[in-house]
């Protein structure tokens, strides 16, 4: 049986989206960097849905990560049929007093690694019948947002390099689908900085439960976009009927620093 690959798969929307996967009897190749909490799934989910876990332990934000997992898979001729791009953080704060290796560091993991991730893989997915590409980006990704600008433009790297890549593979065995959350339970805002909006953002959340199983249904149904929650796929649908100014004026207000 095929495996699905998951990146950033030890916590957040990665981890649910492998359990909504092993919940439907799919072994799962899981990759993040703690390796102590990719071997606690592992065994959880080797144990409760009698599947195969197989994980690797790597910073996918490195230059050359995408090779690794290629070599990976070939060194132990793992087929996979699912690959699922969810490996990815934002940093808060403005363009000018953000570390540059921070950001740089970002953009490797947001948007190349990502995208190397499908060269490679494409043609072990071709090799299947039927076989799916899942994007992480982000409701971010419709407009730009001050104070989450290179975050913001990394995502909607991700939204136009899926939307491409869907066409090309039209007519192959690859389904490819973008996924596009707003604001979810996960640490994304811990790790963001974004400590003084967190009870605002909490407000409007979803849980990653829901927001991976809302995923994996519409990467089956062969979906070229998914936006769970209606409060996140109306506020994308403002940003083609609005102009752009009043967008971003509005996210400027929301994303807001402190001087």
């Amino acid at each position: 049986m095929a495996f699905a690959l998951v990146t950033g798969a030890s916590g957040g929307i990665g981890l649910c989206i492998a359990r909504e996967l092993a919940q439907r009897k799919i072994d799962l190749l899981l990759i993040a960097r703690s390796e102590q909490k990719l071997l606690e799934t592992k065994s959880e989910f080797e144990e409760k849905y009698k599947i195969r876990v197989e994980v690797l332990s790597l910073d996918l934000s490195l230059p050359g990560s995408a090779q690794k997992v290629s070599a990976w898979i070939i060194q132990n001729s793992y087929p996979v049929n699912i690959l699922v791009n969810n490996a990815g953080y934002g940093t808060w704060g403005s363009i000018e007093k953000s570390e540059w290796s921070t950001l740089s560091n970002m953009m490797q993991l947001n948007m190349f690694s990502l995208a190397e991730l499908c060269h490679v893989m494409l043609p072990e997915l071709k090799k299947h019948n039927k076989s799916y590409i899942l994007n992480v980006a982000s409701t971010a990704a419709y407009q730009a947002v001050p104070t989450l600008a290179t975050y913001a433009a990394s995502k909607a790297f991700v939204v136009l390099f899926t939307r491409g890549l869907r066409k090309e593979m039209s007519g192959s065995p690859v389904s490819v689908t973008c996924l596009s959350p707003g604001a979810t339970s996960t640490n994304f805002i811990d790790r963001a900085g974004m400590n003084s909006l967190k009870e605002r953002a909490e407000k409007f959340s979803m849980k990653a439960e829901d927001v991976a199983r809302i995923a994996v249904n519409g990467m089956f149904k062969g979906k070229a976009e998914v936006i769970p929650g209606l409060v996140n796929w109306l506020s994308v649908q403002f940003t083609y009927l609005l102009p752009k100014t009043i967008i971003e004026n509005i996210a400027a207000g929301l994303y807001k620093t402190k001087p």
